[in-house]
């Protein structure tokens, strides 16, 4: 029998209900969180939350098998650099050190919880549309709570509630950003660079990191945000056949490509393949 996780209050408390914005609370059972309006949501047995208003959908999340992938490959430290560069800049820089923290499209949670590991004050809400990607995040650190929402509508967190609020290869929602950090907290975004997993692009059918993104990416936030820096997180890793089908399974490249298809290309592969794993991590305020 699963056993849920304590919820961690101080997560909680960084919640609004999403039928009223009202601020949200725990039971003194722990297995919903209410408004003072009378709305209620259950935790799930795994230890989320869904928090949706009454008819809503959010958009379709990560497929359970694309979950599976992304712990397996997490799991294996593939990706370790990456959240070692994304904890280097949520933690640096001016300002007191952050105590909360919103990982928003935040999946399994994994980013998320290698940060709080060297920020012992701090707590954090793991945000993202695929009911199976959170009930991984429920788990992935005792302060860290998991939230099933959408993250392109109003987000059920309190104005002005975070330090920083992390992106990771995951859609941008800049008003909303703008509305719950703090007037001195920050936006972290890690995006994909233009040679990222370049050895494997074209022999796999991959696609592409459109040249125009960071163009785009600028125009959704900088209406609400201002740019402060940009760092590079570059290195090369070394990946047999079965991870790199597990890295492939875990993206949006999984959705076009046939298992069947994906066996072939990699067969033309040597056994080991070098990829380059290659990121920017951009940081971003809030406009006055």
């Amino acid at each position: 029998m699963s056993v849920r996780p304590p919820l961690p209050q101080a997560a909680a408390a960084l919640l609004a209900c999403p039928s009223c914005a009202a601020p949200l609370s725990a039971d003194e059972g722990q297995g919903a969180l209410r408004c003072s309006a009378g709305h209620s949501f259950d935790r799930a047995r795994q230890g989320h939350v869904t928090l949706l208003p009454p008819g809503h959908r959010p958009p379709s999340g990560d497929s359970a098998q694309m979950v599976a992938d992304r712990m397996s490959f997490l799991a294996a430290g593939h990706y370790a650099g990456i959240s070692a560069a994304l904890g280097d800049v949520v933690l640096t820089g001016e300002g007191t050190a952050p105590s909360t923290l919103l990982d928003l499209g935040g999946g399994t949670g994994q980013h998320l919880a290698a940060v709080l590991d060297r920020a012992p004050a701090a707590t954090g809400v793991v945000l993202d549309s695929s009911p199976y990607a959170a009930r991984r995040a429920a788990r992935a650190h005792p302060r860290a709570m998991a939230v099933v929402a959408d993250t392109w509508a109003r987000l059920p967190v309190r104005d002005g509630a975070l330090d920083r609020v992390l992106v990771v290869f995951a859609p941008r929602n800049g008003p909303e950003i703008a509305r719950v950090l703090r007037p001195d907290g920050r936006l972290v975004v890690v995006t994909p660079a233009q040679d990222h997993l370049a050895e494997i692009v074209g022999p796999l059918g991959l696609l592409r990191v459109d040249p125009d993104k960071g163009e785009r990416l600028s125009a959704s936030l900088e209406p609400h945000l201002r740019p402060v820096r940009t760092t590079a997180h570059r290195q090369t890793l070394l990946l047999d056949h079965a991870a790199v089908a597990i890295l492939v399974g875990m993206g949006p490249h999984a959705r076009h490509l046939t298992a069947d298809g994906l066996a072939a290309s990699l067969g033309r592969l040597p056994r080991s393949v070098e990829v380059t794993i290659s990121v920017d991590v951009a940081s971003y305020r809030r406009v006055p």
